[in-house]
């Protein structure tokens, strides 16, 4: 059938294997997510010759914005060294901005507990700069490549091109935890409405209750947001072999090369009763 005689051949690339071995990526990341690491330590295990452009790298520190290549693929990645604040989402929108002007296929390395809350980030903006995030993710045109290596929760998980935000490909690593938040956060906001219903009412707080809301509650949301039941569910792509992240990134950014450089032929027939 020649399927392929429409599709450009692409141009031989070459390119260097990473200084550091992919192998190592497995001891670099942590199984639980509250363990901080340095994502750029992942970067260098799954880029060309572990080399990369650190994108501002002074302004918003939790938000890692990089120009690196994967099998000679010029490409961008953003990863997150903590929740993202006012300063982190305003670079990672510039990011995708620029990134989509220079046609670079975007890889997100998703590891947040989502954006910063509080008083002091209200006043800073927190709301009208992770917007200007999430509506850069939802703009952009070039590919998208969202990886779930750590905690990807509530809106940082809209933020980094969670499953809604319809990237090309999502895939997991089976350490991922998605949800709207942590099972911790949710037993302790849940145990704060308790307590100031009963004292609103006047009435003893049941300690023995809230300690077994608690572990329910934990157990509930560290069940449903575990790796394997939300890819059990479709919610990714697939879960993959952390140290197989280079290779996939590789096979998936040259599927999408090949996707957007193809000659579509729409069909034009009508429907027929066979």
């Amino acid at each position: 059938m020649d399927w392929n005689s429409a599709c450009p051949r692409p141009e031989p690339r070459t390119f260097q294997e990473p200084a550091f071995s992919p192998d190592e990526i497995a001891g670099v990341v942590p199984v639980d997510y509250q363990k901080p690491y340095d994502v750029r330590e992942v970067v260098a295990r799954i880029v060309d010759g572990s080399d990369f452009v650190d994108f501002k790298p002074r302004y918003g520190l939790s938000t890692v914005c990089i120009h690196a290549e994967i099998f000679g693929h010029p490409c961008a990645l953003i990863g997150n060294n903590g929740p993202i604040d006012p300063n982190g989402a305003t670079k990672a929108a510039q990011f995708f901005q620029l990134c989509d002007q220079s046609d670079l296929p975007i890889i997100f390395l998703n590891n947040t507990t989502g954006y910063m809350v509080g008083t002091e980030y209200e006043h800073a903006g927190m709301i009208k700069h992770g917007s200007k995030m999430i509506q850069a993710v939802s703009n952009v045109k070039v590919p998208k490549i969202s990886l779930y290596i750590g905690a990807s929760f509530g809106a940082g998980n809209y933020g980094m091109c969670g499953y809604a935000y319809e990237p090309d490909f999502l895939f997991t690593w089976p350490n991922a935890t998605t949800g709207v938040m942590g099972g911790e956060q949710a037993a302790l906001t849940m145990e704060h409405v308790m307590i100031n219903s009963a004292q609103r009412r006047g009435k003893e707080i049941d300690t023995a209750a809230l300690e077994a809301q608690k572990s329910t509650i934990i157990e509930h949301f560290d069940r449903q947001s575990d790796a394997f039941y939300t890819s059990g569910r479709l919610l990714d792509h697939g879960m993959i072999d952390p140290r197989d992240t280079r290779n996939v990134l590789g096979f998936t950014l040259q599927t999408c090369w090949e996707s957007r450089n193809r000659t579509l032929r729409p069909n034009s027939f009508g429907i027929a009763r066979l």
